[in-house]
């Protein structure tokens, strides 16, 4: 007759099928989650799950039973030092995408061919590739926080790529097509529009600038905060996007006369009086500006509808151009990472000229200087003969 097991007991069900229970370390009687189709992988099982309550790995079966929806809403509002507008984009994120297929799942629930459905079923509705891995992401993020908690034993988020964003290239403005916008545009916003390009500005940093921010004799300009739109239509003065954020930028000396006369007939008075405003003196709203002044002012200069964010990338891609090292580039725009930066760092046919000239230039002065000195073999001959 079999020894009594020491941990848990296992019954055979009138199905012929085996049932494990077992005490767990919360004081409760349970069964394991499925039944087995012997007597030794239900023993097997026990052993399993009393390694792990020996070693601390145990996880409650009932702690998963947590919606996914309830959970989420309070991560976000639990992270520590989210930026208002990265609130607001996880909030878009999981009342749109997750919750309506994910929201009334437990965590404990939610397997791996559900997020596989879940992410499919994103990209066949016409989600963008880039807003279904910002999604992802979000998803990814919550059930980590559920693992460190202990409500589940691993994350069911294992697409491989899944996260990773794959925009599509922005267009590059050409200096004279910068130029034809500021031109074309209402002289309020023209130094608005140089900035942005020379100094690589973005849109919240540049509708937060004060007077005190310019220096146009030594042509700087310094990124202390920015202005964010709520959701709901609130706008709101925070710190830059990242600590990097906060910067102080040198801008070329060609935009300095239109900062000082833009200083003199459009800033609001006083140290801290805005940079720019409406032209009724109100705070600027990005959707407002891009649809009264920005997309009149592309059509004025012949130019296909850009982005006004595209002018920062143009600015970043000239930097690149002009031999700005990555350090510098990080620097300049505000980034902590490389990643944003190695984007404007690739090679460019008029570069590879450059440098190919440039190679060809020192060889020809290495190999002048070194024909008109003799070798070691010309000097020994030399000797040779002269003896």
């Amino acid at each position: 007759m079999a020894g009594k097991r020491r941990f848990g007991r296992v019954r055979q069900l009138p199905s012929g099928r085996w049932q494990a229970r077992y005490k767990g370390p919360d004081g409760f009687d349970r069964p394991a989650p499925r039944t087995f189709e012997s007597k030794t992988t239900a023993d097997r099982w026990l052993s399993v799950t009393e390694a792990d309550i020996i070693h601390g790995d145990w996880i409650d079966p009932d702690a998963g039973r947590v919606l996914f929806g309830a959970y989420a809403r309070d991560w976000i509002e639990e992270r520590p030092g989210l930026r208002p507008k990265t609130v607001e984009l996880y909030r878009y994120l999981l009342r749109q995408h997750l919750e309506p297929v994910l929201g009334s799942r437990t965590l404990a629930d939610i397997k791996e061919p559900h997020v596989r459905r879940w992410r499919k079923s994103l990209l066949d509705a016409g989600v963008s590739a880039v807003t279904a891995a910002k999604a992802y992401r979000l998803l990814k993020a919550v059930p980590n926080t559920a693992v460190d908690d202990g409500l589940i034993r691993r994350n069911p988020c294992r697409i491989k790529g899944a996260g990773q964003e794959v925009s599509p290239e922005r267009p590059v403005l050409t200096v004279p097509e910068v130029y034809a916008v500021a031109d074309a545009v209402d002289r309020r916003y023209r130094a608005l529009v140089l900035l942005a390009v020379f100094g690589s500005l973005r849109w919240g940093e540049l509708a937060a600038l004060r007077r005190s921010d310019i220096d146009v004799q030594a042509r700087t300009v310094r990124v202390a905060r920015q202005l964010t739109e709520q959701h709901g239509g609130g706008l709101v003065f925070g710190p830059p996007k990242s600590d990097a954020g906060r910067r102080t930028v040198a801008v070329p000396e060609v935009i300095a006369p239109d900062l000082a006369a833009h200083l003199v007939a459009y800033a609001r008075p006083g140290d801290d009086g805005l940079l720019f405003t409406s032209a009724q003196g109100t705070l600027l709203r990005h959707s407002n500006f891009c649809r009264r002044v920005w997309r009149p002012a592309l059509n004025a200069a012949g130019l296909p509808p850009v982005h006004f964010h595209d002018l920062r990338h143009s600015g970043n891609q000239l930097a690149a151009d002009a031999g700005a090292s990555l350090r510098e580039l990080m620097d300049r725009m505000g980034h902590s990472t490389t990643r944003a930066a190695l984007v404007y760092l690739h090679g460019s046919d008029e570069r590879q000229q450059v440098i190919a000239e440039a190679l060809s230039k020192r060889a020809a002065r290495e190999l002048g200087r070194s024909k008109s000195r003799p070798s070691g073999t010309q000097r020994a001959r030399r000797r040779g003969s002269a003896s």
